[in-house]
């Protein structure tokens, strides 16, 4: 079944409805990726009410809804609610605010809106396994993020700014075939490596200092999620041992992920690690990983209050840290997918310390 012929299936009766309106859910649902428009999926048939344009486009791409032309949404809606029957229209909760939710109330008044949480939970327990075709897609934007940073580590210089270094390394995610970014990248330098969403600054690139960058590529709205510690020249023993405690700390969590396990027990055994090094586990400050796909951030977590159970076909980092607060930091980051026995590491850039 493809996705919208799974959302039908859920529907509770023949006269239930769900209305998509995120800009996330119509790119899963229907493969096309826009600002505007709904979609409409009741039993028999799935509507993408979509304006001037994208219609054309979306006529050619998309064939899981029948493509319309946005006219009149209140009037188009209202004639396909009532064409197919429709008394309960169910909405995505997360995605949709008070004023969205009281203007479609207006609009809809002759049908019961459900707010609650049923349908978005079940988009997410939907995206939270990847298909073979998206692992491939993020699996492509990783290879773009690699490549990048493999160019990157050939013309870095050390009279370079944390900004200079971050705009060098997104030219060359673009320049790689890259659709987007998929955040904002950060390069964090000497004391600057220390906070863990650093912002990049004028700061220059010093003998002595971590610096690291935390970047992805998004590749048909599928992102990509990795980051490296480099060193600048020489650094000292005491930084040595910090990137190590997180280098076995990464390697000790990717050995944890397997079917069936708890995100909360896979992030225990990367900070047992930590903690074996020297009680570094109390410098590390978030949660080991997050789902990635068509959000930088998704189900399922691995941190110490998350109640996932890792299943084939998730996706997530592992990314443990330090950060020593007024010195330096380290963080390492890898994205996994899930298997039957394990789990396949979908990053390839080396992890050994790069000296720059």
């Amino acid at each position: 079944m493809n996705n919208i012929e799974r959302l039908q299936k859920m529907l509770p009766a023949d006269n239930c409805a769900a209305l998509i309106t995120s800009d996330v859910s119509r790119r899963y649902f229907c493969g096309f990726k826009s600002s505007a428009g709904v979609i409409l999926v009741t039993k028999e048939q799935g509507y993408l009410i979509i304006d001037s344009r994208y219609f054309d486009k979306a006529k050619q791409r998309v064939t899981d809804c029948r493509v319309m032309l946005l006219e009149d949404m209140k009037t188009q809606l209202s004639e396909l609610l009532l064409k197919h029957n429709i008394r309960s229209l169910m909405l995505e909760s997360d995605y949709m605010t008070l004023t969205e939710f009281a203007d479609y109330r207006e609009k809809l008044h002759f049908v019961e809106l459900d707010p609650s949480p049923e349908l978005s939970q079940f988009i997410w327990d939907m995206r939270i396994i990847k298909s073979g075709e998206e692992v491939e897609l993020i699996v492509k934007a990783q290879r773009i993020a690699e490549k990048a940073f493999e160019r990157l580590i050939d013309n870095i210089s050390r009279d370079m700014t944390e900004k200079q270094v971050a705009a060098l390394l997104n030219y060359y995610m673009m320049d790689c075939g890259a659709d987007d970014l998929s955040f904002e990248t950060i390069a964090a330098s000497g004391v600057n490596s220390a906070s863990p969403h650093a912002v990049p600054t004028d700061k220059k690139l010093c003998e002595g200092d971590f610096l690291t960058l935390d970047f992805g590529a998004v590749v048909d709205s599928y992102h990509s999620d990795m980051t490296r510690t480099l060193a600048v020249g020489q650094v000292s023993p005491e930084m040595e041992k910090l990137y190590n405690a997180v280098y076995y700390a990464n390697q000790d969590g990717i050995k944890a992920v397997r079917p069936g396990i708890n995100g909360k027990v896979v992030d225990s055994v990367a900070r047992a690690t930590l903690a074996a090094w020297g009680g570094y586990d109390k410098y590390f400050w978030h949660g080991l990983g997050h789902g990635v796909g068509l959000e930088i951030h998704e189900q399922p977590t691995l941190s110490q209050r998350s109640r996932s159970m890792l299943k084939p076909g998730m996706i997530v980092t592992v990314e443990p840290g330090a950060y020593i607060s007024g010195k330096f930091g380290v963080r390492i980051e890898d994205m996994v997918v899930v298997t039957e026995n394990g789990c396949d590491v979908l990053t390839k850039s080396t992890k050994n310390l790069i000296h720059i």
